[in-house]
């Protein structure tokens, strides 16, 4: 037993490789990124933001949709109660991220910890637990790819304010797919049992629901709770 757990690979390994590897491979998702960032550039220089703001913001708060939204909320009196808690409702899936990945991170120091979580995104969260759950390190990717979608975020962005022009409506070329395809991708290449068709059932049902029934946004946090829990039922022994 002991020499089966001296030959387990070390999942929480981090190094200049394994951080290059994450970043070249989310750069074809980063590509589609910058073109968010491009349409966010636009849409803040058309709200009166300035360029420097603009850029802050996605370089500093990172979270497309949520800046988005802060656009909706922007005027000369900015609503801070109401922005607080529109990017806590959109960004509070960052916190079952955070529990998901804390087995991992734990053995870090705390700088290192909240330095990678600083650039967690959907993709490269996504990716990382997907090595994770074959057996493979993800710090490399989680940390590599959320600097390579941080970094064309920041570069889509500041395309916006000068070129944004350019791509006015994402959705119109289907762009606005692109995210959920990729993540759908990772669905159906994880684990493969019958407990997880259930589980994805679960959690898009109620989120289908509370996107009907309850206040805007509050679908993600039901859609990711109710998966959670049903996660938690119907988890296997090992």
């Amino acid at each position: 037993m002991s020499q089966i757990t001296d030959n387990a690979p070390n999942l929480s390994q981090l190094n200049h490789s394994l951080i290059w590897s994450g970043f070249r491979q989310l750069i074809p998702v980063s590509i589609f990124v910058a073109v968010f960032g491009a349409a966010f550039g636009l849409a803040a220089s058309q709200k009166g933001l300035g360029q420097l703001p603009a850029t802050m913001m996605s370089m500093l708060v990172f979270a497309g949709y949520a800046q988005f939204a802060a656009l909706d909320l922007w005027a000369d009196q900015v609503p801070l109660f109401t922005l607080i808690a529109t990017v806590f409702a959109i960004n509070a899936r960052h916190l079952l991220m955070g529990a998901t990945l804390y087995p991992w991170l734990r053995s870090l120091s705390p700088a290192k910890r909240y330095g990678i979580m600083m650039v967690v995104s959907d993709a490269n969260w996504a990716m990382s637990i997907q090595a994770f759950s074959r057996g493979r390190p993800g710090l490399g990717l989680l940390f590599g790819g959320g600097l390579a979608l941080w970094l064309f975020w920041i570069t889509g962005t500041m395309a916006g304010l000068y070129f944004g022009s350019v791509v006015r409506d994402p959705k119109s070329y289907g762009l606005d797919m692109v995210m959920g395809c990729f993540l759908l991708s990772m669905v159906f290449e994880g684990e493969r049992s019958l407990r997880m068709p259930i589980i994805w059932t679960v959690a898009a049902g109620a989120s289908l629901m509370a996107y009907k029934w309850l206040p805007e946004n509050s679908h993600v946090i039901a859609g990711a709770l109710a998966g959670g829990i049903a996660g938690i039922i119907m988890r296997e022994e090992k």
